[in-house]
């Protein structure tokens, strides 16, 4: 790395959190497992970094920045940053290139994903977890029962927070689950955010997933089969984003508790849809997406009672931790749910269509990230599912910043 340089930022998480010495910074941290490395970036580097997209050098870098801050920012600065950014596997370029390639090399090798998160997000001893997943079960209060109303449960939508957080709005979604689980479910089709970027709209994984309760096979020949309908793109092209991310692996553990000794299997599916994020596009005029979730849908009446759609996902990210000026007030926060409680009505009436108009309006505001994976649930079920419920509506605050995460639980019955 030298002055003529040219630095290109990797596609990575960037979060504003509280700092002791500089108030705020900016952490970058990688969603798809290349590196566990993370990066804090104080607030005077930020005009720096923000640069860092493959278009200038680091000269022009430090003459921009110097602009920028007032001050006389010294190309050497530019480039130590870039060099050190280099090292921890955050810039695209040859030593990247190489590790990248072992870690999906490894990954695609290996027969089961690991629990990535345990130690972290939830405890990683089986009998302490055996206890919060209780817990967590337990602050329902009974409601999940009293949903179900007899009627068997064919499609969950669950939060993704980390559990620590979200202990209360996985409690309503997994306590409804149990009160209404078909009696021969053994198939959960899992939609997912992807956190790390996609190429395609969907990506497939066949491997068994570990938890701390034990390892849950991959239904591969349901996964197979999906992808056989995968017309127009790869379902494997973006199978590595499997390795780190949360979504799927938090559902997991709690079903894999709650189903205890019976046996089970899941199809996971991470859902992308990036392109039509960023254009508001119904997907459901995508042939490769409608496809696709046709082989869902198919899965799912060919094997009535047994298959059960699972969505983790949460809704809005807004505050300072998200790019916001300040923190939602009050009124910013009633405002919030009523947005949410409007995008959620959508999805009980099953009205996909509107769900995904819904949220595309305002996407850029809220931040909703569940909206791939709570659509492609209300695409792949069929049309003669009874109205869904919502059990639980939550928003968590984030006590250092302020910043909120909205998350719901909803239940369609049969």
């Amino acid at each position: 790395m030298d002055a003529r340089s040219r630095p290109s930022l990797r596609p990575v998480e960037s979060i504003v959190v509280p700092h002791r010495q500089y108030g705020r910074v900016l952490l970058l941290r990688d969603t798809q497992g290349v590196t566990d490395a993370q990066a804090e970036v104080p607030p005077p580097l930020v005009p720096i970094v923000t640069r860092f997209t493959g278009r200038a050098t680091c000269e022009q870098i430090a003459q921009e920045a110097s602009g920028e801050l007032g001050v006389d920012v010294p190309v050497e600065v530019v480039v130590r940053l870039a060099g050190e950014l280099e090292r921890c596997l955050f810039l695209e370029g040859p030593t990247l290139q190489a590790a990248r390639a072992r870690v999906e090399r490894e990954f695609a090798e290996a027969r089961v994903r690991a629990a990535s998160h345990a130690g972290g997000a939830y405890h990683a001893e089986r009998r302490a977890l055996e206890r919060y997943v209780d817990d967590c079960l337990a602050k329902a209060n009974g409601a999940g029962a009293q949903a179900a109303r007899g009627s068997p449960m064919i499609a969950l939508v669950a939060p993704h927070i980390d559990p620590w957080r979200g202990a209360v709005g996985y409690g309503h979604a997994y306590s409804a689950l149990a009160a209404a689980l078909p009696a021969d479910a053994d198939t959960f089709v899992l939609f997912g955010t992807s956190h790390a970027p996609m190429r395609e709209p969907f990506a497939l994984c066949r491997k068994a997933f570990d938890t701390p309760f034990g390892a849950v096979e991959a239904d591969e020949a349901s996964v197979d089969a999906l992808a056989a309908q995968a017309d127009g793109f790869d379902p494997y092209a973006d199978q590595f984003n499997h390795k780190r991310e949360h979504s799927l692996e938090f559902q997991v553990i709690f079903l894999k508790h709650l189903l205890q000794r019976r046996p089970f299997r899941i199809v996971p599916v991470l859902a992308g849809l990036g392109a039509h994020q960023m254009t508001g596009e119904d997907p459901a005029r995508d042939t490769r997406v409608a496809r696709f979730l046709g082989g869902v849908r198919q899965l799912v009446e060919s094997r009535p009672g047994r298959v059960v759609v699972v969505a983790g996902a949460d809704l809005a990210h807004v505050g300072p931790r998200f790019g916001d000026d300040r923190p939602y007030d009050e009124t910013q926060r009633s405002a919030l749910e009523r947005a949410d409680r409007a995008s959620l009505e959508h999805a009980t009436l099953l009205d996909a269509r509107g769900f995904w108009s819904h949220v595309a309006a305002d996407l850029n505001e809220r931040r909703v990230c569940g909206l791939a994976p709570i659509w492609s649930l209300l695409q792949a079920l069929s049309s003669s599912c009874a109205q869904g419920r919502l059990l639980h509506y939550e928003q968590t605050v984030d006590d250092g910043d302020g910043s909120v995460v909205s998350h719901a639980a909803m239940g369609f019955y049969s």
